[in-house]
């Protein structure tokens, strides 16, 4: 994209939506938009609090003549309850692709998840972008997020002229994060399945932010998985950010989900998660790596060092 453009962001109020607007609000007219509460950027960026199903959402686009949209915001499997989720994540995603057709938006960034891929004993060593997505036949609790890829897909090939890019980054940590990974390392004591640490690989917030920036400059639409080429023992990471393990029985899978229950862990250790903590899933990023000429500068150590240090000082 040459040139200023406005660019819309959903999930204004998230700690990467917030970084992708730092970074955009010098070159282009950026419009925040969340559904949970208005953002005042110093910046003087134009915020609005609306929910994608709402009248008052299009009323964004007749004020503002947006060219691109990054789509990041998205409730979380914690945050709510599965029908809720739904409406709002897939039919305020529908929604949101039907106004980008209607008022001739040219480009649409979608942010996705790697957990549409399932975790199970059988995945390959590396997930590339066309490895089937399954989430959804292992738990319902992530129907809505595959059925946002769905979506997403499904335009990617019907309107080529929204220019679609489809990123799927892994685990995205860091200061300000709220998803339930990031939870979870940020407390003292961090629930793990005894016997089992598999593989994973975490991504700075900031390198995420520098990924969906690279995207929209460069424009390129496709579906892409968005990981370092580093992974860490689940165990070991949780070591590095100054956890103590405490190991729950992972046999029958019903125990530690009647545990997170219990112990209302169930924000930073959902049910639904019960398999990433279990089996590797590892993705293949050398296709965004390589295509948009992106790595993280965040290396592992300093992505574990923002959890320990900041343990240690609320020590």
């Amino acid at each position: 994209m040459a040139g200023r453009k406005t660019i819309l962001v959903t999930g204004a109020a998230g700690a990467l939506a917030k970084r992708v607007i730092a970074k955009l609000h010098a070159h282009h007219d950026v419009v925040a938009v969340d559904f949970r509460r208005k953002v005042e950027f110093e910046t003087g960026v134009p915020s609005y609090v609306v929910d994608m199903q709402k009248r008052g959402f299009e009323d964004v686009f007749t004020r503002h003549k947006v060219d691109a949209v990054i789509h990041i915001g998205r409730i979380f499997t914690h945050e709510s309850d599965r029908v809720s989720r739904y409406n709002a994540n897939v039919l305020g995603t529908k929604r949101l692709l039907e106004l980008c057709k209607k008022y001739c938006v040219r480009q649409v960034i979608i942010h996705s998840t790697y957990f549409v891929y399932g975790a199970h004993p059988y995945n390959p060593a590396l997930l590339d972008e066309d490895t089937p997505l399954k989430a959804s036949e292992i738990t319902q609790d992530l129907v809505d997020a595959v059925e946002v890829e769905s979506l997403a897909q499904i335009n990617l090939w019907k309107h080529p002229e929204l220019h679609i890019a489809i990123l799927r980054p892994c685990n995205v940590i860091g200061p300000g994060v709220r998803n339930a990974m990031s939870l979870l390392l940020s407390r003292t004591i961090a629930p793990v399945l005894a016997g089992f640490s598999p593989l994973m690989q975490f991504l700075h917030v900031d390198d995420m932010a520098a990924a969906v920036v690279a995207a929209l400059e460069q424009d390129k639409p496709g579906i892409y998985n968005v990981a370092p080429e580093d992974w860490v023992p689940f165990q070991e990471a949780v070591r590095l950010c100054g956890c103590r393990a405490l190991p729950l029985p992972a046999i029958p899978p019903a125990v530690p989900r009647a545990l997170s229950q219990l112990m209302n862990w169930n924000a930073f250790f959902p049910p639904y998660l019960i398999n990433y903590f279990k089996y590797p899933v590892i993705l293949d990023g050398a296709l965004f790596r390589e295509t948009f000429g992106w790595k993280p500068r965040r290396r592992l150590s300093e992505i574990f060092a923002v959890y320990r240090k900041a343990k240690e000082r609320a020590a």
